[in-house]
């Protein structure tokens, strides 16, 4: 007996009418369907999809698009493979590791050509949506029949679910990785086309669409076990029937090994061995260590047993609900918007038994059955599941609660079981029910794509989104935060503090939103009202311990509770060392928090201690040597030690990382024309024209210029500086 004899049964849905998948490649009739199904699929989604053109940059966008230098031509394009997805470098601390360069790199292509249009971006998520559609059609082929892959595909195309994904500008992660990993599958296909045989050309070229995927985001790296899936159950038709028969036949001692084992244990360990090398140099480039994310990100993460547990699995529930009924949309879902799950009595717990039943039942129809239908339900299970475990929350704790975006490639699977399911009914129905059936199922993507469209108009904006959002979900306080920063660009300061000090009675501990609203109130001129929000905001931190390090890991965006009071009384010159004080408690939270460093310098300038602002610069300088900034205050710090060789030194260094920095231009045009050295003076003009070009009315700039032109009797030129200077002011 050998062992795992393969069960060979008919393909799905397998007539005369019907040509079998496996014949696809081969037959010119199907190829001419395909087409005609991928152009259908193509003119569905741009129908859907063509309102988001006219959306902007909105939430996430911003950091990954806009502050995103990574982007910029004058950045070296090795960057991206050094820094995360948000242009930070991964060996941060505050880095949010998350590891996409060639998303990045697709970013910085639509920069290139468009620089900041948000039109060319949203053009390539909705191309990238329609390639992934009919490649999933095509994987589809290989265990359904044709239609009812047009069908899978037609669902997927049209779930609302998909919005932030492709309406979402820094959703192509999900678009470009699962695309990537539906091309790895499907050449995984035509490697492991004979079963005793390998194709190692297209083997490699899986292994290649595997890293592209993993590069594009880190759930791609999923589609191996797929691939190690789809060899067991389609390529070599393996049932759970003909393990155990060949396991009992070991136990009596008949064992014989079929040629295609080998080749089958080979092409897994092929991919299995080069997965791990791939882990390895991922969690290598992250430096070993998990991203910092705060209790708000995610609030099961840090709760005790078994609330966390309870919870991490009521949110598979929930995130299946989203699939089932995607009617309350919301693109934040962290905070307080799912509450913990603080009990075996809440009722909560019966959505998690359900979800778990049925699962279940789908893996024992799966399991205990054979034939194509089998086989195809278990690779749907497959793919709604495997793509989904990094982000469940089960074997680590993730920077969110739910993130929609994040069941772009899960769904596929999801979609894959509706089409069967609809299928099923329609084999097992007399005509009139199939009317019905066929009736219910054009209202579904009815609904679908018009729920798709009016869900586009909401990330037309940061204000329309979020206010989107405020209602579906008022457990939120980072949503009415998010509303309070969009009201604060059109400098709205009255309507920003309501949603800012909302957001404050949500959330009582979110330092984040007394930071807000001190800020706003400093807007407002309030400043008693502003220093007691600041105060509020630091009181929530963790005490600091004399003589003990500070042990807390601690957002960065949080300490600016300390910078932003600083700044405030140090407007007071006699609260000066208070606010150097407050500086000082949040270096002693984060050694290298650079504009802690940067922000006592200056308050030690003012106090007059040169020398310690000094080495409070060099310690800044010691963590970041790419700021400008840095070396420009010490330049300063030099000029009024008199060292002016040494400060022209620094504001060299400042113009070399920042050609159009401003007060370097201005201040180092003065030292040069101080130096006394008509040697200096084309340069120094040059600087201060240099400034002009970027800031046009700068009266002191006009005059230097004069005063320059003048120096060198070029008199008719100083005439006419001076003349600007007197204009301008």
């Amino acid at each position: 007996m050998c062992m795992c004899t393969k069960t060979v049964s008919p393909p799905l849905c397998h007539s005369s009418n019907n040509p079998a998948p496996t014949n696809m490649a081969a037959s010119p009739a199907i190829n001419l369907d395909f087409s005609r199904y991928s152009v259908i699929l193509v003119v569905i989604i741009f129908v859907c999809y063509i309102n988001s053109l006219q959306c902007g940059f909105v939430f996430d966008d911003l950091s990954a698009i806009i502050d995103n230098q990574d982007l910029r031509p004058h950045v070296p394009l090795s960057n991206l493979f050094w820094n995360d997805f948000w242009g930070t470098p991964m060996n941060k601390e505050d880095s949010h590791k998350s590891y996409r360069p060639l998303c990045v790199l697709t970013f910085r292509l639509n920069y290139a050509l468009t620089a900041l249009n948000p039109m060319s971006y949203h053009l390539v998520n909705i191309i990238l949506h329609a390639v992934v559609s009919v490649l999933l059609m095509r994987v589809c082929c290989l265990f359904l029949h044709r239609f009812t892959a047009l069908l899978a595909a037609v669902l997927f195309a049209l779930h609302p679910i998909h919005t932030e994904a492709v309406t979402g500008v820094v959703g192509r992660a999900e678009s470009l990785s699962a695309c990537f990993f539906l091309a790895a599958l499907l050449v995984y296909a035509k490697a492991s086309k004979h079963p005793s045989r390998t194709n190692w050309w297209f083997l490699l070229l899986t292994l290649l669409f595997v890293v592209a995927a993993m590069l594009s985001k880190e759930q791609g790296i999923t589609v191996v076990g797929v691939c190690c899936v789809y060899e067991i159950v389609i390529a070599q038709k393996i049932t759970p029937q003909n393990i155990l028969k060949d396991f009992a036949n070991i136990c009596k001692g008949k064992i014989s090994f079929p040629a295609w084992l080998r080749t089958s244990v080979l092409r897994g360990t092929f991919l299995v061995g080069s997965t791990l090398f791939l882990l390895l140099a991922r969690i290598k480039i992250m430096g070993a260590e998990l991203p910092v994310f705060t209790k708000f990100d995610n609030p099961a993460s840090v709760s005790y047993t078994p609330c966390r547990q309870l919870t991490f699995n009521y949110l598979l529930a929930v995130n299946q609900w989203l699939l089932l009924c995607p009617s309350w949309l919301c693109c934040d879902w962290t905070m307080g918007t799912v509450p913990l799950v603080q009990s075996f009595l809440d009722i909560r717990n019966l959505s998690t038994l359900i979800f778990y039943i049925v699962l279940f039942k789908f893996v024992a129809f799966a399991l205990t059955k054979q034939g194509p239908r089998a086989r195809a339900i278990i690779m749907s299970l497959t793919l709604l599941i495997l793509p989904f475990v990094p982000a469940s929350n089960l074997f680590f704790p993730v920077g969110f609660v739910v993130a929609e975006r994040v069941l772009y490639t899960p769904s596929m699977g999801f979609c894959i079981l509706v089409a069967l399911g609809f299928e099923l009914l329609i084999q097992h129905t007399n005509k009139t029910l199939k009317m019905v059936l066929w009736g219910l199922m054009v209202f579904l993507l009815t609904v679908h794509g018009l729920k798709t469209i009016i869900r586009n108009f909401d990330w037309e904006s940061e204000y329309i989104l979020f206010k989107s959002a405020v209602k579906v979900n008022q457990r939120n306080a980072k949503l009415f935060n998010n509303i309070g920063h969009a009201l604060e660009k059109t400098s709205n300061w009255s309507e920003a503090l309501e949603y800012f000090t909302f957001a404050a009675k949500v959330q009582p501990d979110d330092i984040g939103a007394h930071i807000n609203v001190g800020r706003t109130y400093q807007h407002l001129n309030m400043s008693k009202e502003a220093e007691k929000a600041f105060q509020t905001a630091i009181d929530l931190f963790p005490p600091v311990i004399q003589g003990k390090s500070y042990t807390a890991r601690v957002a960065p965006s949080h300490l600016n509770a300390f910078l932003n009071l600083a700044s405030l009384i140090s407007k007071n010159e006699s609260r000066l060392k208070e606010a150097e004080k407050l500086y000082k408690s949040a270096i002693t939270m984060r050694a290298d928090y650079v504009k802690a460093y940067m922000s006592r310098g200056e308050v030690l300038v003012r106090l007059g201690r040169l020398e310690e602002a000094k080495e409070q610069y060099r310690i800044a300088l010691h963590y970041e040597q790419s700021d400008a900034d840095i070396y420009y205050n010490i330049g300063v710090v030099n000029l009024e030690q008199k060292n002016l060789l040494e400060a022209n030194t620094f504001f060299e260094q400042a113009l070399r990382l920042n050609p159009d920095h401003q007060q370097t231009l201005f201040n180092s045009a003065l030292l040069l024309q101080d130096l006394g050295n008509p040697v200096y003076r084309p340069e120094a003009m040059r600087r201060l024209l240099h400034l002009l070009e970027l800031k046009p009315n700068d009266a002191k700039a006009y005059y230097c210029l004069a005063i320059l032109a003048a120096d060198n009797k070029e008199f008719i030129k100083a005439k006419n500086w001076f003349q600007e200077a007197i204009r301008v002011s």
